[in-house]
Parts: C-alpha cells; structure tokens; sequence
C-alpha cells in the first residue's frame, strides 16, 4: 500500500495519471479509495507538500541493518514494522516500558525495555520488582491534525473537579519537552506544554515522537539525540558493538518524517446506515460521547490543509482515571497509573484489513474484539460501560456497528 501511494503521489507532481494507472497494476487489481488506507495524503497539499511527503514516507519504510546503525540495542527495524499500514501495531510489536515507585528507572534501562541487540551487544532483560505497561504502537495517520487542534478547544472539554457532576473529570496532561525540541516547534518550549501524543499524553511535539521513537525503537542517533543507548546492566558497554559514527541519521530525515506523519489523513468513516444511525445516538445517550468527542476543530497552521479542519477523531485527548483493570501503575508526565488520554475511534473500520484479519485494542492489545474493548472499561467509564452492557442485543449491536464504522 506504501508503495502505491508513493507512486500515487509522483504520478500527482508529474502529471502522469497514465503511468500511474500501469505501475498500480503491478499490485492491485483495483485501487483502494481515497478514505481506505492509512497511508494516504491530506487533501489539498501544494506540489511541495506532496514532495515532502513522498520523501517522509520512503525514510518512514527504510529498514536499518547494523551496517546503517541499527541498534545497538533495539526494538525493531524501522518505523513501519511497528505501524502496520501507518496504523496500530499488532501485540508481537508491542514495547514494554518499566518504572519502580514512580521513578522510571534509567539505572536499570528504563523507560523503556529493548529486547533484541546486533551481534557483539547484549539485549536488555526486563529487572526484578518494576512495574510493566505494555504499550501497542499507536496510529501515525492524522497525527498533524491532532496536533493543529489548538489548545483552547482541548482545554474547554477539562473538568477537572467534575463540576457539572456527570462522573468525567478529563484533565490535561501538562508535559516538558526535552531541550532538544526547539521553541518554534509546535509543543515545544521551556514551560509546561500540553501533552497529546502516546497513549498517556505524554508527548506534545509529534518532533520528540520521531526522534525518540528513532532512539528508542530502532537505536538510531539523530542530530537531537546524537548518544547511543545502553544497557547499563550488561557485562561490556553495548555501544562498542555499533561502529556506525553518530549522528546516523540527519536532521533533514528526522523532519522528512515528522512532514510525513504531520500530513498523513485519516481514513474516511463508513457511510451512514439506519443501523448506525441508531447506534450513534445510542453512543450519545449512553454518554460515550463524554470522552470519545465526536469533532474537533484545528485552528490556523502554515499547512493550509490542516488549517481549521474538522477532526472527527472521537476523543477529547484529555486524561481519564480508567480503572483497575487498565491501570499500569506507571507515571508519565503528570499522568498516574490510573489514567489513559482518550484513544481516538478512528480506523477501526479499516483495523482488521491492515492485522491479518486481527484486532488488537487498548494499550496492550489485550481486547480483540470492540466489545471487549468497551467492558474493560472502568473509572470515569464505569457508567457509560455499565449502560452498554444493560442494552438489549439488538441495542448493543448498533452501538457496536456504529463504533465499528469510525
């Protein structure tokens, strides 16, 4: 699929619909629609844009070897083995993060845990007594308008103290950004910024995503982050079996990818039936909506294709308490282990295509159905949860269809 809007997107800059439609023909039958893939490109970008985003995408799918600078110590090999098709990951891709009492534990490797090493170094084992979260790569598309939505309007759906006594109290995360996340990038800056990237909140600057998702995820160093990781509880320092000169890669290719996620379009919803007519209103009355906003708007942005766009995400991108059966017990940024940043609805109607056929829901994946997914839910959603479950079967298949056909 990433192969075929790269194609698509050349035969745009060229003019060329023609070759197009023969190089497509090596791989489909039929090209998918606009709204059904996860690696599309926001409507309305300029010949520029879409140049960028050709060449964000190629550095999105290149895979590293140790002869590139791959590890020492990793995860995977590049960004697209964790998102299948830019969407959510599938559970084997999952990364484990580990904290103890709160701290997060970087004498013993933490945040996060890499399990696999290049030959010479030693993959990291998960320590004695810390407490584990297992966190699924989340989707990449509509990531920029995410980050165009302005503050204000995230700020508005906050009740921090439940005032109008609904049992939702959606609070921000409020976030540093690493010193290397310079003040002109959207979420950067010296004081606290609003977090809303990663499953937490815990990101503001989809800069720091990429650039730590590079350093952690695939061990490669960048102009922001040009120090190797290591294993600090390894028998010899990991680093000596990497002798690719750091930085490995350059600034420019951290921000190819940070255009190419910045304005990669979310999937189009499915059309509108009775069935999930009925289905969203239930969504509503069972208050669903409280959390999993339908629309957001984003304000002004030098992208004029993501500038004051509605963005039908379902999700208000605050925090909520979830419950003891989701917590993980694992701090991040003013987040508690309790509390989860609303996950966006969109995709799932396209989920299953881009998994084998599978479903992996949550943070961890651990629910592979929708349904599941919504009886997990405690906390703040214990309510809204409890409604669903008291619905008759035909109720509930609407709301499930409705859901389903984000």
């Amino acid at each position: 699929m990433r192969r075929f809007f790269r194609r698509r997107a050349t035969a745009v800059l060229g003019g060329a619909a023609v070759v197009l439609a023969a190089a497509c023909a090596d791989f489909t039958t039929e090209a998918p629609l606009e709204g059904d893939v996860f690696d599309g490109p926001l409507p309305g970008l300029t010949p520029e844009e879409l140049a960028a985003f050709v060449r964000g995408d190629e550095d999105f799918g290149r895979a590293f070897s140790p002869a590139e600078g791959l590890g020492p110590i990793f995860n995977n090999v590049s960004c697209a083995s964790c998102h299948s098709g830019d969407g959510r990951g599938r559970v084997e891709n999952a990364l484990t993060r580990f904290s103890q009492a709160g701290s997060l534990v970087q004498h013993l490797g933490g945040p996060q845990l890499q399990d696999k090493a290049i030959p010479g170094a030693e993959a990291e084992v998960l320590p004695a007594g810390v407490d584990v979260s297992v966190r699924l790569p989340p989707p990449v598309f509509g990531v920029g308008l995410i980050e165009a939505i302005s503050e204000a309007a995230i700020l508005a759906l906050a009740d921090e103290t439940d005032a109008d006594g609904d049992g939702i109290s959606g609070r921000p995360n409020w976030v540093t950004p690493p010193a290397f996340v310079p003040a002109m990038e959207p979420g950067g800056g010296s004081g606290p910024q609003l977090g809303r990237f990663s499953r937490k909140a815990q990101v503001s600057s989809l800069l720091q995503q990429t650039v730590e998702a590079y350093h952690q995820d695939i061990g490669i160093t960048s102009d922001f982050l040009p120090i190797e990781n290591q294993n600090p509880l390894a028998g010899s320092p990991t680093d000596a079996a990497d002798r690719v000169a750091d930085p490995e890669i350059s600034q420019s290719t951290v921000r190819a990818v940070v255009h190419y996620i910045r304005t990669l379009a979310p999937p189009a919803p499915g059309a509108d039936t009775p069935e999930r007519m009925r289905g969203r209103a239930l969504f509503v009355q069972l208050n669903c909506s409280g959390c999993h906003v339908p629309q957001l708007m984003t304000g002004p942005n030098p992208i004029a294709a993501l500038a004051r766009q509605p963005v039908t995400l379902y999700s208000d991108l605050l925090l909520h308490d979830m419950g003891d059966d989701l917590a993980d017990n694992r701090p991040d940024g003013s987040a508690n282990g309790r509390e989860w940043r609303t996950a966006p609805l969109w995709g799932l109607r396209l989920m299953r295509q881009f998994l084998n056929g599978d479903a992996f829901l949550l943070h961890d994946g651990r629910a592979r159905t929708i349904e599941e997914a919504i009886l997990l839910h405690g906390g703040e959603a214990q309510a809204a949860r409890d409604g669903f479950a008291a619905l008759g079967p035909g109720e509930r298949t609407a709301v499930l269809d409705f859901v389903g056909s984000r």
